[in-house]
Formats: C-alpha cells, sequence, structure tokens
C-alpha cells in the first residue's frame, strides 16, 4: 500500500470541481500528482464523515472524505510529497496470521479484551463477550479475517490504538494520521471479502505469473497461510487461469509454468474468485 509523508497519510486531496469531471478523476489525479503511479482498477470505498475527526474543521463545519479502493502495480513512487510503500501490516499487526497467531494477539490483545468484558456486568457484560467472541474470536478459535474494521473499532474503544488517545493505554501497530487507519481498516475489509468472488488479486500481478506467485500475493491480502495443493486445485478447476507455455525457474527445483488469467471467464460466471478460509 501507498503511504505518504507526513503522518503516516493515505494519498489524497480536495475535490476540484472545475478541473475533475468526475470524483475517480479527482483521485487518480491526485494519486498521480503525489506518486507518479497510475491507478489500474478503482471503486469508491465508503464516505467518512465522523464529527471531530479533522481538526482543520472550524464553526461547526464536518469534513467529509470519500475514500476510494484502487489498485496498482507494485513500480518506484515519486511524485509531489514523499510517498512510499509499506505493508499494511505495521498498521495492522495483529491481522496477519500467515506464520501463526502474532505474539501481539496474546501478549497484548486477548488481556486487553478479557479486561474489557470483565469491567462490565448483566446484560452490558454479555453484550461484550457477544461482540469480543465475533471480533477476536478465543484463544482456540481464530477469527473472522474479514472483520477488520470491526476489530479495528473495537480495539479503538478499548484504547488499544494511539487514535484513541487513551492516556496509559498499552497500543499496537504503527498509527496514521487522522483517521486513515480507520479508512485503511475498511479497505482491507473490503479486499478480503471480495477476494472470494471477484478476480482482485489478478490486479496486482503482471500478465503471466506462477501459481506460486499468485498463492503468495492471495496470502498476503488474506494475511493466512493456504494449502498448496488445495490452492492449486481450486485455481486450476475453476479454470481461472491457463498455461502461457512459458516456464519461469523459482529456486533451485524444476522451472515453474507461467499461467495468466482468463479474462474472458469473467463473461462465464458470476464468481469467480479464490478462497482464503486456512487449509483451503
Amino acid at each position: 500500500m501507498l503511504v505518504r509523508a507526513p503522518g503516516e497519510a493515505l494519498p489524497a486531496g480536495p475535490f476540484d470541481p472545475d478541473g475533475d469531471r468526475t470524483l475517480e478523476a479527482g483521485v487518480r489525479h491526485w494519486v498521480a500528482e503525489q506518486t507518479q503511479l497510475a491507478l489500474g482498477h478503482v471503486e469508491q470505498l465508503y464516505t467518512f464523515g465522523d464529527r471531530d475527526r479533522d481538526p482543520r474543521s472550524s464553526g461547526g463545519a464536518r469534513m467529509l472524505s470519500i475514500a476510494y479502493l484502487a489498485f496498482v502495480r507494485e513500480s518506484s513512487p515519486a511524485g509531489s510529497e514523499s510517498a512510499r510503500w509499506r505493508s499494511w501490516y505495521d498498521y495492522f499487526p495483529w491481522e496477519d496470521w500467515r506464520a501463526g497467531r502474532p505474539a501481539v494477539v496474546d501478549d497484548v490483545i486477548f488481556p486487553a479484551v478479557e479486561a474489557w468484558v470483565g469491567a462490565a456486568s448483566g446484560d452490558e457484560r454479555r453484550a461484550r463477550e457477544r461482540r469480543a467472541r465475533r471480533c477476536t474470536g478465543t484463544r482456540r478459535i481464530a477469527w473472522n479475517t474479514e472483520l477488520v474494521l470491526e476489530r479495528y473499532e473495537l480495539f479503538w474503544e478499548i484504547g488499544l490504538v494511539a487514535e484513541a488517545r487513551s492516556p496509559g493505554a498499552r497500543t499496537a501497530g504503527v498509527p496514521m494520521a487522522l483517521d486513515h487507519r480507520r479508512i485503511l481498516a475498511t479497505a482491507i475489509g473490503r479486499v478480503r471479502g471480495a477476494l472470494a468472488y471477484r478476480p482482485v488479486v489478478f490486479e496486482l500481478l503482471p500478465a503471466s505469473f506462477t501459481l506460486f506467485r499468485l498463492q503468495r500475493t492471495v496470502e498476503a491480502l488474506g494475511g493466512v497461510r493456504l494449502h498448496k495443493g488445495n490452492f492449486r486445485r481450486l485455481v486450476l478447476g475453476a479454470k481461472l487461469v491457463e498455461p502461457t507455455g512459458e516456464r519461469e525457474r523459482e529456486g533451485s527445483g524444476r522451472p515453474a509454468e507461467r499461467y495468466r488469467f482468463r479474462r474472458d471467464v469473467v463473461a462465464e460466471r458470476n464468481i469467480l474468485g479464490v478462497s482464503i478460509m486456512p487449509g483451503a
């Protein structure tokens, strides 16, 4: 993902109604100016307008931000501001389960959530238990990978993220400017939810790729490790890709076959994604 200085901010700028024919044109304009990168697929994500979300608002005015989710293949950013690539797991370390349950979950999150539940009683305690179970599962059961925003909002309420400004709270993850980490949480949840039924992952890959690279890209987005054999059977069985006839050497083993996404498959069916359920 792309961020810009100062303050770990997402690329952004004010809409110019005279210069930009559409909102999407404005998004593409600002990203190109700030990063010198051309966006691929773009879709509107959500409109953010909570009171006091931006300290620059004054006199009762409310600042609205229309966020967009966009895909771009990685290359060196330049532009008018200091932009760089960063892993979204720098901001959400509890979402990366590719190497097993992150240490921050056991060391910070579970104790804080249990203390928050234990601080209530009666109906309120039961409501907190249900919310905690939904957002974080239990110590034995992993959470739903798509509930990124719900988890962030729970952690904000508990005081586990710096943006909550809770005195003395132990926080996790790199904070971002304004409410940009909430915007990013919304985007991650949207991407993870879309993986199962839309070919969004192919927007991030070159024209041809190995199945290993495809799997690693899906794992990076979903934050989980996938079973190699099951993943390949899923992708090949669904006929999402086709061989190019070319091969690529990966490591010391035999050269791996290269594939390309079958764009005509979009017209053949409504659901054409890949599962990110652990063990898939």
